[in-house]
This record gives C-alpha cells, structure tokens and sequence, in this order.
C-alpha cells in the first residue's frame, strides 16, 4: 500500500507539465538560450504547480475541501475549474509573448482535456486526472512526432510504463475504478491530437 501511495505522490498531476516541459527542451530542437528556457520552465512552474498547491492550501483552510487528495467530485470542482483557467491563461501567455507554439499547444489541449473533466463531473464521472496528465504528456508527444517527423520512441515508452505504473496505484488505493483511469489517459491523447487539428 505503501508503494502505491509513494507512486500517486511522486507521479502527481501538477509535476508533470514541469517535468513535460523540461523533458521537451531536451529532446526537441529549439533556438531558445538557456535563459530564455529557464523563463518558460520558472513560468510553468509557478502556473501549474506553486500557485495550485498554494489555493489547496487556502480550500483547506476555507474548508472548502477535507483533504488535499480532493477525493470526491464536489473537493474536485472548485481545483480543477481553476486549473482549466490557468492553463489557459499560461498558453495565451506562451502563444502572444514567446510565440512557443509547441508548448501552447500542450497548455491548450491540458486546458480543454481539463474542462472536460469538469463537465463529466455533472455526469457524477470522477476521471483520473493522474492518468489524464500523462496521457496529455503522451500525446503531445505523439503529436511532436508528427510535427517534427522525428521519433521520440523512448520518451513515449517511458511515458505508458509510467501510466501503467500509476493506473495500477490508483486501481490498488481504490481511488479510481478501471473505466475512470483508462478514460482520463485516452481524454489526454485524444485532448493533445484535437488542439494539434484544430490550431
């Protein structure tokens, strides 16, 4: 139990567009200097990670969720809503003053796989946001592929080993059933190809 429970904390949602991103400067050819690198990646993750773990904390006291896990659909409404907006925000942000299409186009698509979370939530359907996360990182990696006619085999293998690893904790812990984790990681793939066809 243990394990699983290290896993689902160390693989958590809002590392993984820092990680993404870090992950992108390595393997994909960019014109960017290193200052203009640490820029984007202070950006993302103060976005994605400082500022969504800070409201956490302030829900918690507010009493507007009883524990940082938000194990229900009405703790997850309020965070996520606020994810979909900072997404959003950070890829118009990326989009107008670096004009970093690769990387708008992941914040778009994490921003509308988000919102569509949301709305399942009126469908009382509680979809992994664990798997969605990787499953965004999967597909935009896939999408890269098509962008760059490069293959980025490794990243992508490490990526679904890392969904399986994370889809079992979360079956383990009980916090998700089958169809809510393997949903979250196809919404993420599907969320990255519909941005790529649609900008």
């Amino acid at each position: 139990m243990k394990f699983q429970k290290y896993i689902s904390a160390i693989i958590h949602p809002i590392v993984i567009p820092t990680i993404g991103v870090m992950i992108y400067f390595l393997f994909v050819p960019t014109t960017y200097m290193s200052d203009q690198k640490f820029t984007v990646l202070s950006a993302v993750f103060v976005i994605t990670y400082l500022i969504p773990l800070f409201t956490l904390l302030v829900f918690k006291k507010l009493k507007l969720i009883d524990s940082y896990k938000t194990e229900t659909i009405k703790e997850r409404r309020l965070p996520v809503l606020l994810m979909v907006i900072l997404f959003y925000f950070l890829a118009n942000t990326l989009n107008s003053t670096l004009i970093l299409k690769d990387l708008t186009l992941l914040f778009y698509a994490s921003s509308l796989g988000l919102l569509i979370i949301y709305i399942l939530f009126y469908f009382k359907f509680k979809m992994s946001i664990h798997l969605f996360s990787l499953g965004i990182s999967t597909g935009f990696f896939l999408v890269l592929s098509e962008i760059y006619s490069q293959s980025f085999l490794l990243v992508i293998i490490i990526l679904i080993f890392l969904s399986g690893l994370v889809a079992s904790a979360r079956l383990h812990l009980k916090a998700h059933n089958k169809l809510e984790v393997y949903s979250g990681f196809f919404v993420g793939i599907i969320a990255a190809f519909a941005t790529y066809f649609i900008l």
